[in-house]
């Protein structure tokens, strides 16, 4: 039963259920059948079936259920879905079936899983989604644990000054897939938790994503003194005590919520340091079943898995030990440890002193570690050799599985019927079999730059529609209207940087020589323009400022319209943007970003990467897929950014700009159709999720879940 089921008629009946779980979302079928219930609702709801479901008419539903043709679709739909959620027949029942009884939990801070459910901030939970869609699509006995974050990460304002406001909105749940447990009697499911001399409640909310389930941690209920009702209010908020009580809640309490559900997980999979915490409940656990700590110890160390994704070492979360005795006053006598001996499994010597370490917990107590690139696994082996000093950095042991993206969420409609003409009608079920996408060869130049042509309209459209809305709705002045991208122009080369703002990125080195890059912006035979967008930390005041900075160079009539930023960046907007520009752009700071996935998006869509030789595209670059900037490397700064920035200026005057406006006489661009053609060719199968999770299972899970 769902809240929607009273309204609909009894021959689509099933809409509600079908709404309430996300397989939809990755669906095309079935994000059809919602699109043909009500087209403008569905866009002005930005693909959310459950408020779409609430607002729409039951003339409109009465229509549908009388539609002979909208109802086989229905059937048809409801057949597949029926299907995915009953067969046995998927990769992991076939590849491990002694295996399929078995459970994997996996912690995350953060779940990306559509926008409708605001739960994410950036990379980290997109990947926590993606990873849980595809756990679904193999059939991975897997259930997530994470917050639901009532007021979720902040929608962004940029006023006319150009410094990014947050806003934070109490999340409508009844607009969104998200269900609370409950009780066999009806009652709200609720776990109780011992917390720094305080006992607080948590309330659990589940998504349905295909197969698997995802449980969220509330602490906004009723038995609950107001501040810690606040607990789970937001996402990365509050002071460093506020933190370290979330991530109690998180390891200890996602752990009591699976046991309380009856979950008996085999395996633990912790992305990021976020839920290390949970080492110590298992631990806990084991003792009170009367093994010694080292006993113990051996034991979970089989059943975990942690994968760190910050090759900074500032962005590793640290208490100071006040802290971490404070909140496990006892819990040491519970492991049968000393203080001393807890606080030591955290211990690290941080720049201001010693300190409690997340991510170093998680690497003494976890079985199995990774990085999520190569050169990322490279960095961290390098970065935490100190925990343990007995071995070279060699044999530190920390591998690397490079991160990967769900593609039938990221692939664009009209990109993913030309895959189906072209590469077969089951190109999905081979994503990660790279002799599939050696068929691009069959694709003509003439369908993949058209289907790029009408991708890069809907982008622009959708801009135009965003900043139309807004201005209704008097949130913008006219300045804001201007450099929010209304001056695009259709048909100029548009170049792409969308992520987080954060300095290491650079978002603003292409403005390094602002009178070079003019030249190439106001070219009018040739034009090139730039579209920004994505947010700044709430408590990163440099971040703010090269927003501020970007935003207004957006205003400067010099650039004659041809740089825009688009506030508040979700994953509705992403998909727009790493479907519709042209080049992708990318500027990390090298080696600070760890793998990065928005390239590879991009690169699905065909759209090349002008990328830093870092993360994922230090392995996804052949030289024929898109463009490396730079190659040397310095230590001082000024020098790297001189030499970076001028790299971009020379590769787009030279190869890029030129391959783009180089057409035949039926106005095609042949060498550049020939570079979209290969980056979807060389990276599609290398960089999708379904690789990333094989890896997962066969290198870590399948150790963990034997208890090897």
């Amino acid at each position: 039963m769902t809240p929607l089921d009273d309204k609909i008629p009894e021959k689509i009946k099933r809409l509600g259920e079908l709404a309430y779980n996300l397989w939809w979302s990755w669906t095309p079928e079935a994000r059809e059948l919602f699109r043909r219930l009500d087209y403008p609702l569905w866009r002005r709801t930005k693909h959310n079936p459950v408020q779409m479901l609430q607002e729409i008419s039951p003339v409109a539903l009465a229509e549908a259920a009388n539609d002979a043709a909208f109802v086989r679709r229905y059937n048809k739909v409801m057949l597949k879905f029926d299907h995915m959620r009953n067969t046995d027949e998927t990769w992991f029942n076939q590849t491990y079936p002694e295996l399929k009884d078995k459970t994997i939990a996996y912690f995350s801070f953060e779940f990306g899983l559509h926008n409708s459910v605001p739960i994410y901030s950036g990379g980290l939970g997109i990947l926590s989604g993606d990873h849980a869609k595809e756990a679904s699509d193999l059939g991975l006995p897997f259930v997530g644990i994470g917050y639901m974050y009532p007021q979720g990460y902040f929608r962004q304002h940029i006023p006319s000054h150009g410094w990014q406001e947050a806003n934070y909105e109490q999340l409508d749940l009844s607009k969104t897939p998200i269900r609370p447990v409950l009780t066999e009697d009806g009652q709200l499911f609720k776990v109780g938790i011992h917390m720094g001399g305080r006992h607080i409640f948590v309330r659990v909310w589940r998504i349905e994503v295909g197969r698997i389930s995802l449980l969220l941690l509330d602490t906004d209920v009723d038995d609950n003194d107001p501040w810690d009702r606040e607990l789970s209010a937001r996402l990365y908020s509050g002071d460093t005590e506020m933190r370290i009580r979330q991530e109690i809640l998180l390891g200890l309490g996602g752990v009591r919520v699976l046991r309380a559900m009856g979950y008996n997980p085999d395996a633990y999979h912790m992305n990021e340091g976020h839920s290390a915490f949970l080492l110590l409940e298992c631990i806990r656990e084991k003792v009170a079943q009367g093994m010694s700590f080292e006993e113990a110890k051996a034991q979970v160390q089989k059943q975990t898995m942690f994968t760190t994704h910050t090759p900074v070492p500032a962005g590793h979360d640290t208490f100071g030990f006040h802290l971490v005795e404070q909140y496990f006053a006892g819990f040491w006598d519970q492991m049968g440890i000393s203080r001393e001996q807890l606080l030591g499994l955290g211990g690290h010597e941080e720049e201001w002193g010693m300190a409690f370490n997340m991510t170093v917990l998680a690497l003494r107590l976890s079985g199995q570690a990774n990085g999520v690139s190569k050169l990322h696994g490279k960095v961290s082996r390098e970065m935490w050799q100190p925990v343990w000093p007995s071995r070279t950095v060699s044999q530190v042991p920390i591998s690397s599985i490079t991160n990967g993206i769900h593609v039938p969420t990221w692939v664009a409609g009209e990109m993913n019927e030309l895959f189906t003409k072209y590469l077969g009608p089951n190109w999905v079920d081979k994503q990660d079999d790279p002799a599939i996408w050696q068929r691009m060869a069959d694709m003509p130049d003439e369908e993949l730059w058209q289907t790029h042509l009408d991708l890069k309209r809907k982008m622009n459209n959708y801009i135009r529609s965003r900043t139309r809305q807004s201005w209704i709705n008097g949130r913008n002045d006219p300045t804001q209207v201007l450099t929010s991208g209304t001056l695009l122009d259709p048909d100029a080369l548009t170049i792409g940087f969308a992520r987080r703002f954060a300095t290491y990125k650079r978002a603003s080195l292409i403005f390094r020589d602002v009178d070079r890059l003019c030249k190439l912006l106001l070219d009018i035979h040739r034009p090139v323009q730039i579209v920004f967008a994505g947010k700044a930390h709430p408590a990163d005041e440099p971040g703010k400022m090269l927003i501020q900075h970007i935003y207004n160079l957006a205003k400067h009539n010099k650039l004659g319209g041809r740089v825009a930023f688009v506030e508040d960046y979700d994953m509705h907007l992403a998909r727009y943007l790493k479907q519709g520009v042209d080049v992708w752009l990318n500027t990390p700071r090298r080696p600070r970003e760890a793998s990065g996935t928005s390239g590879m998006k991009a690169s699905l869509n065909g759209i090349p990467n002008l990328s830093i030789m870092d993360g994922w595209w230090a392995e996804g670059y052949n030289g024929a897929n898109g463009w490396a900037i730079g190659g040397a490397e310095f230590n001082d700064y000024e020098e790297q950014d001189s030499y970076d920035a001028n790299s971009i200026y020379q590769l787009l005057e030279e190869e890029i700009v030129p391959l783009y406006y180089k057409r035949d006489r039926d106005d095609i661009p042949r060498g550049w159709v020939e570079v979209m053609r290969e980056t979807i060719r060389s990276n599609s199968a290398m960089f999708s999720m379904r690789r990333m999770v094989k890896e997962y299972v066969n290198g870590m899970y399948v150790k963990a879940l034997n208890g090897r």
